[in-house]
């Protein structure tokens, strides 16, 4: 999963930086108005920290803008308090609201809470024929046997249950998974590498789900 932290207060920007690294988050920051609409104007995001004061513009008018380009996951945080806020906050389409200062671990089980209402209706698990995904847990298992994907390949596999039956392009992949890091590669052979080795362990298990490729443009899950 992919998130950007939009927050000037560099302290708190490189402690939830580090805190959702180390819960499995692809993380991107910025820490002005201008620099996070760049951001989303190139990139998409499952969920957005967004900070109300900021540098070059308002948080509020931020969330109008990326309301008016597509739907995006959106919890504010912010030190103000008051109920004016959350309410402008709320009806501009953000998510939710945490007031600062708050616990890493709120944070995280409300990005979690965000995440599971808008991709997975609620629940932490998706099941495809004999194939169960379990968000929480990260694992997969086919016909209840563990499929035993390691942290980057089941946030590829994740990538593409959250996206079945639909085009995925080699770039969106790269962006979702290795975050700004994918913008240095030379070439994106590495996803191939990845994608290889998970469809051998979705075949020698039976999977009834296939990634198929589609030629010079990315990739799609089928469910069969």
């Amino acid at each position: 999963m992919k998130i950007l932290i939009v927050e000037d207060e560099l302290e708190l920007q490189k402690s939830v930086q580090q805190f959702l690294q180390e819960e499995q988050y692809v993380v991107e920051v910025a820490s002005d108005f201008f620099s996070a609409s760049e951001k989303i104007d190139l990139y998409e995001y499952d969920c957005i920290l967004l900070d109300i004061s900021l540098p070059g513009g308002s948080g509020l008018d931020l969330l109008a803008e990326i309301q008016q380009k597509e739907t995006h996951n959106v919890i504010i945080i912010s030190a103000k308090d008051s109920i004016d806020d959350k309410i402008d906050g709320l009806n501009l389409g953000a998510d939710d609201y945490l007031t600062k200062p708050f616990h890493l671990a709120e944070l995280n089980a409300r990005i979690k809470a965000v995440l599971r209402r808008k991709q997975l209706a609620g629940s932490q698990e998706v099941v495809l024929n004999n194939v169960k995904v379990d968000f929480d847990a990260r694992t997969v298992y086919v016909a209840a046997e563990d499929l035993h994907l390691n942290r980057k390949e089941f946030d590829v596999f994740s990538f593409f249950v959250l996206n079945k039956n639909k085009l995925v392009t080699k770039t969106s992949l790269a962006e979702h998974v290795w975050g700004d890091d994918s913008d240095n590669a030379d070439n994106l052979d590495f996803i191939y590498s990845q994608i290889k080795n998970i469809r051998k362990k979705l075949k020698d298990s039976q999977a009834q789900v296939e990634i198929q490729a589609v030629y010079g443009v990315g990739y799609k899950m089928i469910v069969k």
